[in-house]
C-alpha cells in the first residue's frame, strides 16, 4: 500500500514524510496514520545508521592503503557525504510528532 504521506529519500535509504499541507490541517485519522508510520520508519533509523557506519570503515581502510592523491580526496569526500548522511539520520530519529495542534517536521 502506497502511503501518500511519505516518499523514499535514496540519499538516506528510508521513507520521509511528505506533508502537503500544516500539520494542523490534517484530520485527527490523517495524523493518526502519519504517526504510526513515522514509528516504523524512525524504529529502522539506527539500524541505516550502522550500515552507513561499516562502509565508513570500509572507506576508511581503502584510504590508509591508498597512495594516490585525488583518489584520497575522493575517497575522504565519501567518507564526509556518509558522515552528513548519519547527521541527517539522527535529526530526524530525534523528530517526535505529536497528534496535536502543534506543528510537525
Amino acid at each position: 500500500m502506497k502511503n501518500e504521506f511519505f516518499s523514499y529519500n535514496s540519499r538516506l535509504g528510508i521513507q520521509l514524510p511528505r506533508l502537503s499541507k500544516d500539520w494542523t490541517s490534517y484530520s485527527s485519522q490523517e495524523q493518526e496514520m502519519v504517526l504510526l508510520e513515522w514509528e516504523r520508519v524512525r524504529g529502522m533509523i539506527p539500524d541505516r545508521i550502522q550500515e552507513i557506519e561499516v562502509e565508513i570503515e570500509r572507506l576508511q581502510a581503502e584510504l590508509a592503503q591508498e597512495e594516490n592523491f585525488d583518489r584520497s580526496c575522493m575517497i575522504n569526500g565519501e567518507i564526509s557525504e556518509r558522515a552528513s548522511e548519519i547527521n541527517d539520520l539522527w535529526i530526524w530519529y530525534r523528530t517526535t510528532p505529536d497528534k496535536t495542534q502543534r506543528g510537525m517536521m
